[in-house]
Formats: structure tokens, C-alpha cells, sequence
């Protein structure tokens, strides 16, 4: 599973560096692409940073961190399509996609807190 969302997440934040890059080159434009390449790229390089075996209390740490990224790029994707920026289906996925992922991150965050509580 952790194989599989590190792969998952590297692929997300590709699409949203994809996305960030058709974004028009005005100040608007170029504002929401930086913070979408930063925000992405952070999911799934802390991700994987969660996964390399360390204690629980520090992966439950990095995973908030990813949390908050994803929850970062759900914000910065629907900011886009609100201004009109970009707003069709491939938009759309990676919009579902972010949301997907974050979903995932809290659910393993919660085991993760429990399984250390037990």
C-alpha cells in the first residue's frame, strides 16, 4: 500500500505541475502556479520522506505535513477553476484526486495514532 500511494502521490504531483504549467503568465496565473508546484510536489516528497521506516510518532508527524499539502492543492485547484483559470475535466480529476489522496492521508494518520496508542 505505502509502495503504491508513494507512486500515486509522485504521479499527482506531476499532473498538477502539468495543470500549473497551461496557467496563464500573468501575476494571477503565476502566483497559483508556484503555490500549486510547491504544495503537490510537498505531498508526495514528505510522503515519501513518511515512509523511510522511522518511528511512528515522526511518521504520524510527516503525514500531517502531507495532510495539510493535500488539503493545500484542493485549495489552489478549486481557486483556479473559481477564476476561470482552467475548469474542464482534467481539471476536474485532479481536482478528485487531491481529495482522494487527502481521504487516504487522515484515514492512515488516525490507524497510525491508534496502532501507537495500543
Amino acid at each position: 500500500m505505502k509502495n503504491d500511494l508513494v507512486n500515486r502521490s509522485k504521479k499527482f504531483a506531476h499532473d498538477c505541475v502539468k495543470i500549473a504549467l497551461q496557467l496563464p503568465k500573468d501575476k494571477l496565473g503565476s502566483h497559483i502556479q508556484g503555490q500549486l508546484i510547491r504544495c503537490s510536489t510537498s505531498v508526495a516528497a514528505n510522503y515519501r520522506a513518511a515512509c523511510l521506516g522511522q518511528s511512528k510518532k515522526a511518521f504520524v508527524s510527516k503525514l500531517g505535513i502531507v495532510i495539510e499539502e493535500a488539503d493545500e492543492c484542493i485549495f489552489w485547484i478549486e481557486f483556479l477553476q473559481d477564476e476561470n483559470l482552467k475548469n474542464d475535466e482534467e481539471s476536474n480529476r485532479i481536482l478528485k484526486e487531491a481529495r482522494e489522496l487527502t481521504s487516504i492521508f487522515i484515514a492512515s494518520r488516525i490507524t497510525a495514532i491508534k496502532n501507537m496508542n495500543a
